[in-house]
């Protein structure tokens, strides 16, 4: 490849990388969120939401992120309603991610001990005051690993939208193919932007669990 081409293809895929990594982020904040209600609904929801909530669960993670992000992008239109690329990006990947990280919180509630709640009850504390004082702060550390996990797989799932032709990572990488070729090259310029993003989570969630298990 020559300095020219390669110095093209950087700028293309750098700008390619801004747009997967602002995805990435709208994604990770929208599905958190999406991931921590659907938990605390199916954990402690009024008559009704538990089943609500489980069928989302188990709806999303048995389809295909593609088929979610189809349905959300062209779904809107066929209603006539237009939705940008990067909306119904961050839309369907948060959906779909938060039927994961829904199980992730879910875990980690379940793994607080119960006595925790009998102890607030003495003290005085509602149910709400107890799950966000109480509950919620020792949930999250008991997830923070398999929830940077599921981040992982969210920041690589964001490929799949250029399938609906956002202009991210990969959509980028496509583009510099079919211009010039040299499809080894450009997608292995394509895998070690993503491996650079990846590897600093995946190296924190691997010393995270080392640490762990030395403390235990």
């Amino acid at each position: 490849m020559s300095s020219e081409l390669l110095m093209t293809s950087l700028a293309i895929l750098f700008q390619g990388l801004l747009a997967t990594l602002l995805l990435s982020a709208a994604a990770i904040v929208g599905g958190t969120l999406i991931g921590l209600l659907a938990a605390v609904l199916r954990s402690f929801g009024p008559w009704g939401t538990p089943t609500v909530a489980r069928l989302y669960t188990e709806l999303f993670r048995g389809t295909p992120v593609l088929i979610t992000l189809m349905f959300i992008y062209f779904g809107v239109s066929y209603f006539g309603y237009a939705i940008d690329v990067f909306a119904a990006g961050v839309v369907g990947l948060s959906v779909y991610q938060g039927a994961y990280i829904a199980e992730v919180f879910r875990s980690g509630i379940e793994a607080v001990p119960k006595g925790q709640w009998e102890v607030s009850q003495i003290l005085g504390l509602s149910k709400t005051q107890t799950f966000f004082s109480v509950i919620l702060p020792q949930t999250g550390k008991i997830v923070m690993p398999p929830l940077i996990g599921q981040y992982l797989s969210l920041i690589k799932d964001t490929s799949i939208v250029s399938m609906i032709g956002m202009s991210e990572l990969m959509h980028g990488g496509q583009a510099i193919v079919d211009r010039v070729g040299k499809p080894v090259e450009i997608y292995g310029l394509v895998a070690v932007l993503y491996f650079i993003v990846c590897f600093p989570l995946s190296q924190w969630v691997r010393h995270h669990d080392r640490r762990r298990s030395l403390l235990s």
